[in-house]
């Protein structure tokens, strides 16, 4: 069998398969259907320093090839997770990675503060690229004076593996990751999803309670291959690849387009055992080639 360990940074990765935030809940709602200890990563729920909401209903749509939400980023807050759900997590072997947003660089900065205090959380990874919250999220992660903000100061209170999740819907999301490495991130994750819209024909109306939202699944992932391509070419730190992944092939490509691992969303949603599938389909493919280690075909497409 090839070897399938990866580096995040000092973060070290059984495999190169995650599953991405807000679509794995905190894991423990998988657990009937997928080893977690077998994963590589598990990124849990968007967490804010205090308790959320969310958006009113509906808040998801079916798309081709895809799905719309509005969700909002609801969640009990930070100490709740510290409080109540961490515990259930710290002895599970793998590695957990709080998603966290807030609605100023100073919010941000609390919420990390707390779980940089969780011995068994090793990671965190900046919600900067939301689109579907009425403040903060995605408006931090548009700009390159936005994103430095938010970066800068995380890492004055966060001393671990810091991940910062890109927006697609920007015009140069390279120059955001080289803002985000200069600040200080040990790891950029990208895409997020992007803007869209259904309209109800019958009733004139949008779909989404807040009109718009992120779009997600297989319509979006050639646009997320090309900007992890571009990203991974213009940093030095690794580049996580998400976006439209739900076969080991399209997981190998995002690794041949330089992303050092991968998560898997929206397809948790058809299959949740899908993660488990596209590790094992990975190792396949890389003893089918002859390769030794999955790091032989990371970054392997020119």
């Amino acid at each position: 069998m090839a070897k399938l360990n990866v580096n995040i940074s000092s973060l070290q990765l059984k495999n190169p398969v995650m599953t991405a935030s807000g679509t794995f809940g905190y894991g423990l709602e998988f657990a009937d259907f997928v080893p977690l200890e077998e994963l590589g990563g598990i990124f849990v729920k968007g967490t804010t320093l205090y308790a959320r909401e969310g958006n009113d209903y509906p808040r998801m749509v079916e798309t081709a090839q895809g799905m719309l939400n509005c969700v909002g980023l609801q969640n009990k807050g930070v100490d709740y997770f510290c409080n109540h759900i961490y515990p259930e997590l710290k002895d599970i072997d793998t590695n957990f990675i709080v998603n966290v947003s807030g609605d100023s660089p100073e919010t941000y900065a609390e919420a990390a503060a707390k779980i940089n205090e969780l011995d068994k959380i090793p990671a965190i990874e900046l919600n900067i690229s939301c689109p579907n919250v009425k403040e903060g999220g995605m408006s931090f992660g548009v700009t390159c004076a936005g994103a430095a903000s938010v970066v800068k100061a995380v890492r004055v209170h966060y001393n671990k593996t810091l991940i910062v999740k890109l927006s697609p819907n920007v015009t140069d999301i390279a120059a955001i990751a080289r803002v985000c490495e200069d600040e200080g991130a040990d790891s950029v994750s990208l895409i997020n999803t992007l803007m869209g819209m259904a309209i109800d024909i019958e009733r004139h109306r949008p779909k989404l309670s807040i009109r718009t939202g992120g779009l997600s699944g297989p319509a979006v992932k050639p646009v997320a291959l090309r900007m992890v391509y571009d990203v991974a070419k213009a940093v030095k730190i690794p580049v996580i690849g998400l976006g439209g992944i739900s076969t080991a092939e399209d997981a190998i490509e995002f690794l041949m387009a330089g992303a050092s691992a991968i998560q898997i969303g929206t397809a948790n949603f058809v299959d949740p055992t899908v993660s488990i599938k596209v590790r094992d389909g990975i190792n396949a493919w890389l003893d089918d080639h002859g390769c030794q280690s999955v790091t032989d075909i990371i970054g392997c497409v020119d």
